[in-house]
């Protein structure tokens, strides 16, 4: 089953605003589940407020897959990032997740397809996104999606780790 406007039981996708803090959360926990990482995304959450303020800029975009009983069931989380060499913006794909039972029915390409409909209202240039060696899932999605292009990522630690 695909996502679409003939499925009844298709989630509704949609793009999160100020007002949307407990989705958000509901995000988070989401992420949690599918990365294995709860002290990341709910050990130490944000207010509300902070949440709202997020949710409101222009350089976060969050866009939720949410099915008939209110659940996300699926969860993106993107950032503007603001040219300096060029007046434009790149959107990065930073966290994206469906839930295990959702799996395998267009969802995550649904939620990528919000992102390009935003990305494209905004006049962004580009999306991309980060895939790990091994999570042949996500390179399948992305190389539907896009081109591939190969880099190196490199985490700089700031300050003293704990």
């Amino acid at each position: 089953m695909t996502v679409g406007a003939a499925d009844p039981a298709a989630p509704a996708i949609r793009l999160l605003g100020a007002a949307d803090a407990p989705l958000l959360r509901a995000m988070l926990a989401l992420f949690a589940e599918a990365f294995e990482d709860r002290d990341s995304y709910c050990g130490n959450q944000p207010d509300d407020a902070y949440l709202a303020d997020l949710l409101a800029g222009r350089d976060f975009i969050a866009v939720a897959a949410i099915d008939a009983s209110g659940a996300v069931v699926g969860a993106l989380a993107s950032y503007e990032l603001r040219k300096f060499e060029q007046p434009r913006s790149e959107i990065y794909i930073y966290d994206l997740a469906v839930a295990a039972p959702w799996r395998r029915r267009g969802i995550a390409t649904a939620l990528i397809e919000r992102l390009r409909a935003e990305a494209a209202r905004r006049g962004a240039w580009v999306i991309f996104v980060q895939a790990d060696h091994g999570d042949d899932p996500a390179i399948a999605l992305y190389t539907k999606l896009g081109m591939r292009e190969d880099v190196l990522h490199f985490d700089i630690a700031v300050g003293k780790r704990e």
